[in-house]
């Protein structure tokens, strides 16, 4: 039998789901009154009968508020580095950091476009592609100028 999909839940539902569940004894009609599923109400047990029915108002979130960031000296000899070498590309960097670090990658390219990118030293490859049949593509930003 496929499993049905139940939205998340709001305060209010679980409370009602807690009161029925309260009230009969019997998770499976507290479930169908309070119309959500099984796993729903094993997922707030254990929070309901820690903090009560106020434990049920807020839902914590699991995705990450402030995901990991480099540490600001890296940040800043990234930038250092690529306005020493503007050729080079974002592998090229993140290696060049390695190496100096004893071959231990400090960041990796992805996170050495974040960086330039946020600094304003790093412009899409769109240089690359020519714009039209038989004319020549634009200079790259570091020779163009």
């Amino acid at each position: 039998m496929p499993r049905t999909h139940f939205p998340q839940t709001t305060a209010s539902q679980r409370r009602l789901l807690f009161e029925a569940w309260e009230a009969t004894g019997n998770v499976e009609e507290a479930c169908r009154v309070a119309h959500v599923g099984r796993r729903t109400f094993y997922y707030w047990k254990r929070r309901f009968q820690e903090g009560g029915y106020a434990a049920l108002a807020t839902f914590a979130s699991r995705a990450p508020h402030h995901p990991a960031r480099v540490a600001p000296a890296v940040e800043q000899r990234v930038i250092a580095l690529r306005q020493e070498h503007p050729e080079w590309g974002q592998q090229r960097l993140a290696d060049a950091l390695a190496q100096a670090n004893g071959w231990i990658p400090l960041v990796s390219p992805n996170t050495v476009t974040r960086i330039l990118g946020d600094a304003g030293l790093w412009t899409p490859l769109c240089w690359l592609v020519s714009s039209s049949a038989g004319s020549q593509a634009p200079l790259p930003p570091h020779e163009a100028a």
